[in-house]
């Protein structure tokens, strides 16, 4: 099993790795209504980034799906595509058969297991993945294959834009993971074990991503906050002193969201609450997964300083053992 350091430190290997594997699928966007990407967790964070970052490019509505079930309005004008790297994730097969119900034209992105076999049996265009990973440290190949997807669909080739960024983390790796250690240095050695990433749209996927690593990495509690809309609810809940370290993550694309960011951060410094401010000047595909490396090391880095097992989740492991039986009792 690759560690996360070795994953973080080759990272520029998955960008490598799509530009050297992505095929054409050959559809057309006039083909369809609508698109649902499915996937959880380290498989599933790609399609909220892809999403997001779609969402003034796209014609077709996006709809992302983390669950059991697929939306009702699904059609054989919808196109699904599913990644799981594992190919075993419950709630993505369960995804996969109520697609197939439907008509549903399915791409897949997988690492195997069952989903490889499924999509085999039913000759459906199916995407690699590189194994040896942690699920959760894949989203370069998850976000990068979906976007070579999309843009395929849109008429667009969005193969320069994987290529920018390879070249980019190829020439700025040690720099990036050093910005990771300076977040790091921030909090270290901070008693309270709670993170709130106040984020605005654009990067609210990353503060997601960033919630997770702390949560699995970690063993960190993780949440965030997304402005404008907490500025009319939980901003009332910051008064005195928090047990809580905030990380501000915004970008300069709305003024409005940008004053409000100043204000909270502020508000919180005039309270003695420990406030690390990251605005990113912009919103680019490239700019979305240098903040990702970045804070990726900052879960690592404190996993280490706190002596968490940052290989083993063994609590999500004890569930899906105990859905497993669950299933047997239901079966007999």
């Amino acid at each position: 099993m690759i560690t996360h350091e070795t994953s973080l430190e080759s990272f520029t290997e998955q960008f490598e790795y799509v530009l050297d594997n992505y095929t054409t699928h050959g559809l057309q966007i006039d083909d369809f209504d609508n698109i649902v990407l499915g996937g959880l967790g380290g498989s599933g964070i790609g399609a909220v980034l892809a999403k997001n970052w779609l969402f003034d490019k796209c014609p077709l509505p996006i709809e992302t799906v983390a669950d059991y079930h697929l939306p009702k309005f699904i059609s054989r004008k919808t196109l699904v595509v599913l990644n799981s790297y594992s190919g075993n994730t419950e709630e993505t097969l369960s995804l996969f058969a109520e697609a197939k119900e439907q008509g549903c034209k399915i791409i897949i992105i997988t690492g195997g297991g069952t989903l490889k076999e499924l999509a085999n049996e039913n000759n459906l265009k199916t995407y690699d993945l590189k194994g040896g990973y942690q699920p959760r440290m894949t989203v370069g190949f998850g976000l990068s294959f979906i976007l070579m997807i999309l843009g395929e669909l849109m008429g667009q080739d969005h193969a320069p834009i994987i290529k920018a960024v390879k070249d980019h983390f190829d020439s700025n790796l040690g720099r990036m993971k050093e910005s990771g250690t300076r977040i790091f240095e921030f909090f270290k050695n901070t008693p309270r074990k709670k993170f709130v990433i106040v984020c605005d749209r654009e990067f609210a996927p990353v503060a997601t991503r960033f919630t997770q690593q702390l949560q699995e990495n970690s063993k960190l509690e993780g949440f965030i906050n997304i402005l404008p809309e907490s500025n009319h609810n939980v901003i009332e809940s910051y008064t005195d002193r928090l047990d809580t370290n905030f990380i501000m993550l915004y970008s300069t694309q709305n003024p409005r969201v940008e004053a409000r960011f100043d204000f909270l951060i502020s508000h919180l410094e005039l309270e003695n609450n420990k406030v690390l401010p990251l605005q990113i000047p912009e919103y680019t595909v490239q700019s979305v997964f240098d903040l990702i490396y970045r804070l990726d090391w900052v879960s690592v880095l404190l996993a280490n300083e706190l002596g968490s097992d940052l290989m083993n989740v063994p609590i999500i492991m004890n569930l899906k053992g105990f859905l497993s039986d669950l299933e047997m009792v239901e079966e007999e």
